[in-house]
């Protein structure tokens, strides 16, 4: 076993530059993917919605963008991030535009427009493939942890569409997301480049789709990421309205602290996948959902908000960033490289549905109940649940649980013979027949014999053999 470090292996300017380039890329969609989060308290004030109403207005472009991740991930696969996420960053300029026009006065076409917005959403499924093929496999936990971090696109929603709105008007932020939208889906069409030798599938989407789904990592894998990163979606969707309705905490103050749960989980990200290529993804899940478990269980009796409830939801906010790191370390190391985009998508959309569910039953427990202590005491169960299978099934799986031989059989592994030793093979053939060989070319193609080597065709033919060539 080699002692080198995985900060040896050598990667290229190049990766670096496709990799800032992707997690721009992946900012500025999620940026637009979390617009109407923020402003989820003023459309409930100014519209007269619901708590379940309100929820379902910040969950809609979370499920969209969630579900929209599957057939993405596969296109990206099929056609490189070069072609995807210039095309995905400007379809969701559309939505933009439209909600800051025209539909924001009523809650079917905040709907609507909200809809089309979960488009931002599927571009982590383009950028995970793209930053995979970059990087080698000792680096890829880093690299896609890097990437990850373009979620803190969400803080930059939280932290400015309130107050554009407070200062100019309600279209105004829209319109800067658009225009940088538009600006970045330029500058991927004439800069981001795929990685040489990209592994393109060749088979039609619905087989690829069902071999994703045969494979073992993508059902794992989802489970996992539905907690992690589905817990950061929830909260980065619904604290405001949770610290406003708990706490009592003015808009801005609320949007003020959800960035800053937000800017956590995204410095926590890369950690996560940088300490997954060091000691393994396996036990850094492990780590971070025991401290999810402790925080929602914190948190489920109302603490005070400084300091137990603050140091519970930064802790919780440190662990899923680093859990949904350590989960596409995990991923990357064990994808085939033609199915990353296809396990990317499947796996991405389970984490998005996984933010899409608890907004709307927190919504429903507090209008039912007046508390969100129910909620939390759920989110502690699964978080708990997530831990004993991440230390059982995928432990074993992950730890390359192999079956050993059954005790009276000795497995002696096949060791192939060098190629010398097969051109040996070959003259010892037909010592007879390749005589003057060399004088004789015209004749070769009568004689061709094929010699079959684990892992490689290898011909020999009387030229090959006089020559001492392989081919």
């Amino acid at each position: 076993m080699s002692g080198s470090s995985p900060s040896s292996a050598p990667v290229s300017g190049r990766a670096w530059l496709m990799l800032a380039l992707a997690t721009v890329g992946f900012a500025v969609n999620f940026w637009a993917w979390a617009l109407l989060s923020p402003l989820g308290p003023r459309f409930k004030d100014g519209l007269d919605l619901s708590s379940f109403e309100q929820s379902l207005l910040v969950a809609v472009p979370v499920v969209v963008g969630s579900l929209g991740r599957i057939p993405v991930g596969a296109l990206t696969d099929r056609f490189g991030g070069r072609v995807m996420f210039p095309i995905v960053s400007a379809a969701t300029i559309v939505p933009v535009l439209y909600l800051g026009l025209a539909g924001h006065d009523s809650l079917a076409a905040l709907l609507i427009g909200g809809f089309f917005l979960g488009i931002g959403g599927t571009a982590f499924a383009v950028g995970v493939p793209l930053v995979n093929a970059w990087f080698p496999p000792e680096r890829r936990g880093l690299a896609i942890g890097v990437f990850g971090a373009g979620m803190g696109g969400t803080a930059i929603s939280a932290l400015t569409t309130v107050k554009l709105v407070d200062a100019n008007s309600m279209s105004t932020p829209f319109l800067i997301t658009a225009a940088v939208l538009a600006g970045y889906a330029l500058v991927a069409a004439l800069l981001l480049r795929d990685a040489p030798g990209r592994t393109v599938p060749t088979e039609p989407l619905g087989r690829r789709l069902a071999t994703t789904a045969r494979l073992p990592i993508t059902w794992q894998a989802s489970a996992l990421y539905a907690v992690a990163f589905g817990g950061y979606v929830a909260f980065s969707v619904y604290l405001p309205t949770y610290l406003k309705t708990g706490y009592g905490l003015t808009q801005a103050d609320a949007a003020n602290r959800m960035a800053g749960f937000v800017l956590l989980a995204v410095a926590m990200r890369p950690i996560g996948g940088w300490l997954s290529d060091r000691l393994g993804p396996v036990r850094v899940l492990a780590g971070s959902l025991v401290v999810v478990v402790a925080g929602a269980v914190t948190q489920a009796f109302t603490p005070a908000l400084a300091p137990a409830g603050t140091i519970a939801f930064l802790g919780m906010a440190a662990a899923l960033g680093a859990g949904s790191g350590a989960t596409f370390a995990l991923v990357a190391l064990r994808t085939p490289a033609d199915q990353v985009g296809s396990v990317t998508g499947v796996v991405g959309a389970a984490g998005g549905l996984g933010g899409f569910l608890p907004p709307l039953v927190m919504g429903s427990l507090y209008g039912q109940y007046g508390t969100y202590a129910a909620g939390l005491a759920l989110l502690a169960i699964v978080a708990a649940a997530a831990l004993a299978y991440t230390l059982t099934g995928v432990r074993t799986a992950a730890g390359g649980g192999k079956r050993t031989p059954r005790a009276g059989r000795r497995h002696t592994p096949r060791t192939p013979p060098p190629i010398p030793a097969l051109q040996q093979q070959f003259w010892a053939l037909r010592p007879a027949q390749l005589s003057g060989a060399q004088g004789r070319h015209a004749q070769v193609r009568s004689l061709e014999v094929r010699l079959a080597h684990p892992g490689r065709r290898t011909i020999f033919t009387k030229s090959h053999a006089a020559r001492g060539v392989g081919c």
